[in-house]
This record gives C-alpha cells, sequence and structure tokens, in this order.
C-alpha cells in the first residue's frame, strides 16, 4: 500500500471516527438534556414534557367566613384578614343551611334536590326533585374540600350540630319532619313530624333540645332528644324563619318574615312572653346572638336592613341597610363585625358593628345564602 493510499484510508477513518463521536456527543447531549442538563436549546423541551404537579391545597384562613351559594351550588370560603375569597369548594345542588362542629374542623351542609320554588310560584308546575341529590354535605377543613355526603331525608334545608358533635338535626322541608342523622355511621336515627314547611333548626345551649320552626303553622316545636319526642310547640308569628339564643339557654328568639316581629321564648315554661313589633315593611329572617348576649342581630330580606336589639330592653337601638335581600348572618368572635349573605347580588357585606355601617363586600358565588364564621389555628394542608 503506498502512502497515498495510507493517507487516504486514514482521513477515511477519521472522518468515521468524527461521525461517531458526534453521533454519541448528541447522544450524551440528549440524555443529558432529558435529565435536566445545562443545554440550552434543548431545555424547553424537558419543561414542555416535565410532569405537571397538583395545585396546592389552600389552606383554612385563621379567620374565615364561609358562604354557601344556592344556585351555584359550592361554597365561598372568605379570609377575614384580606377580605377576599380564597377558596371555592363545588358542593352539589341547592346547598343553604351550614353548620359548623364544636371543634372547628368540619362544616355540614343541607344539599336539595328540589327545585326553588319562590313565593307565589305554583309547586305543581315545577320539575319533579331529584333525591339522589338530597344530603348533607361534610366539608372537612383540612382538607378543604367535600369529604362525603350523609343521608338526610328529603329536601334538607337546615342544619345543626349536637353539643358533642356526633349527630346532626336536618329540617326537611317538603316532609314535614327533622331528622337525627349520626355522623360517623351516615344512618338516620330517627325523625319527628313538626308541623308543615319546617325551615329552621338550633341546638338549645345547655339542653339536650332540638327547637324547630314551621312556616306553615306559624310555630316552632321543641324536640326532647332524651326523651325521644315532641315535648312542646310554641305559636308564633306567621312564617317563622330561623331561631337563636341566648348563650345560657334561657331564652329564644324566632323572627316572623310575614308578621315583621320577633318572638321572645321562655325555654323554662316553653311560653311566648314578649313580642317585639320591627316596623312595618320589616321581614325578619335570620338571627345571630352575640357572645355577650347583650345584642340581637336580624336580617330583614327584602327589606335590606341589619337590625340590633337589646336583649334586656327589647328595643330596637340600631340599624343599617346591609345589601340586597340578607339572609344569613354570621358574627366575628370578637364581636366587631357581622356578615350578611345577600342572595341577589352575589356578595356579602362586611359590616362594622360599632359604627353600624358596611365597610365593604366581597362577591361570592350566585345566590348567597347561609354563612357561619369559623376562627381556628393555621394548619398545614393535607391531601
Amino acid at each position: 500500500m503506498d502512502a497515498g493510499n495510507i493517507d487516504s484510508d486514514m482521513s477515511r477513518l477519521e472522518l468515521r471516527s468524527w461521525s461517531v463521536w458526534r453521533l454519541c456527543s448528541s447522544g450524551l447531549l440528549l440524555l443529558a438534556v432529558g435529565c435536566g442538563g445545562p443545554a440550552t436549546e434543548p431545555q424547553s423541551a424537558a419543561v414542555a414534557t416535565a410532569p405537571v404537579s397538583a395545585p396546592p391545597v389552600v389552606a383554612a384562613p385563621a379567620a374565615g367566613v364561609y358562604v354557601t351559594n344556592e344556585t351555584s351550588g359550592d361554597l365561598s370560603v372568605i379570609d377575614v384578614a384580606t377580605r377576599t375569597v380564597v377558596a371555592t369548594i363545588p358542593l352539589g345542588k341547592r346547598p343553604r343551611g351550614i353548620a359548623v362542629s364544636p371543634d372547628g374542623e368540619t362544616l355540614y351542609i343541607a344539599l336539595s334536590g328540589s327545585p326553588p320554588a319562590p313565593p307565589g310560584v305554583d309547586e305543581k308546575t315545577l320539575p319533579p326533585p331529584d333525591r339522589t341529590a338530597d344530603g348533607i354535605g361534610v366539608v372537612d377543613l383540612r382538607q378543604m374540600k367535600l369529604v362525603r355526603v350523609l343521608p338526610s331525608g328529603t329536601d334538607p334545608e337546615v342544619v345543626a350540630v349536637s353539643h358533642d358533635g356526633t349527630r346532626v338535626f336536618v329540617a326537611n322541608e317538603d316532609a314535614a319532619k327533622a331528622s337525627v342523622v349520626e355522623v360517623a355511621t351516615g344512618a338516620i336515627l330517627e325523625s319527628f313530624t313538626v308541623g308543615e314547611e319546617p325551615e329552621g333548626v338550633s341546638v338549645q345551649p345547655g339542653a339536650e333540645r332540638v327547637w324547630v320552626t314551621s312556616e306553615e303553622d306559624g310555630a316552632v316545636v321543641v324536640i326532647d332528644l332524651l326523651a325521644h319526642k315532641v315535648v312542646g310547640s310554641v305559636p308564633v308569628g306567621p312564617r317563622p324563619r330561623s331561631i337563636a339564643f341566648l348563650p345560657d339557654g334561657s331564652t329564644a328568639y324566632v323572627p316572623s318574615e310575614n308578621g315583621a316581629t320577633v318572638t321572645v321564648i321562655d325555654t323554662k315554661t316553653l311560653k311566648a312572653v314578649r313580642t317585639i313589633a320591627l316596623g312595618e315593611g320589616m321581614r325578619p329572617m335570620g338571627t345571630a346572638v352575640s357572645d355577650d348576649g347583650s345584642r340581637l342581630y336580624v336580617t330583614t330580606g327584602r327589606s335590606k336592613m341589619l337590625l340590633v336589639i337589646d336583649t334586656k330592653s327589647h328595643a330596637i337601638v340600631g340599624s343599617v341597610e346591609a345589601g340586597a335581600r340578607p339572609w344569613g348572618v354570621a358574627l366575628s368572635t370578637d364581636g366587631k363585625f357581622a356578615f350578611t349573605a345577600n342572595g341577589p347580588s352575589n356578595e356579602v357585606s362586611i359590616i362594622d358593628i360599632a359604627g353600624l355601617r358596611v365597610t365593604g363586600t366581597v362577591a361570592v358565588g350566585r345566590g348567597p345564602w347561609g354563612a357561619v364564621y369559623v376562627q381556628r389555628p393555621v394548619l398545614t394542608p393535607s391531601r
């Protein structure tokens, strides 16, 4: 072999070696890129194909207002410190009444498959109810999501929780009954006939009694849980909507939407001791009592007002226009603010109690109905 051939062969060998080295280098480069190497061009491709992390779970606020939205079927979570909605939790059909467990970790929400029936609507013209949608939604505030739905009986509207948190009490509007549901098992332990169109349901402080309003009968029915029976029915004004108690449980307050009154009831004798006239045109609905028991707060629906009543004198000592048809009302634990759920305007009003003025509004879901205030420690969210 002459020198020219050797040089030619060596050139071809070097070319092949260089090509192999380049191919291998490219492969290593691609491998490095696939493993997050430093090459600039392929890095964007690696980012595009990387797994997408699950969105972080929003922790429940230290001080929060939780609002059921009847029309949009969800729960708005308002951080009181920032006055913003920090989470929206899907619930189901027509969430209305809402209650919080004694430990502040769980919310119970009445869900109903019955179609809305505003005043004046012929119920015979409505579509049939979806009974599969009836239940009590359970929201875990550590997970910030709906974790289960308890059986409830038909058309639950309002829910309350037992003192020990083991049971919930449900007003079944279209069945004229109140149901007792065991939280752990989901079993309906018993039910009671309480009059037509029951709505408000509350547990009497310091007693094993549940009170339920009957809109159609114009009465509030009292259930003794230890005796497992109805022990009284107290006549009140027409279309009673809710029940609030003094902290010691000695007195109950029942608003009459169509009577523009609040009936004051002695819980020991089960007798009405006074009727508070609220003024012409007032349509009282939601009620809440301050932690010190000195004030009763009453929303007035289409009358737009939040009224403040002195519980000793039974006089109206203040009022403020809260918004469009305020229904649910919640009070902050420090007694400084009231929050009203204003259905038609899809917002919650924040009311400074000392000055009796609206200091802000927060847009929520469609058709806000119920509201609770929960003060709790900041927790690390779980998945």
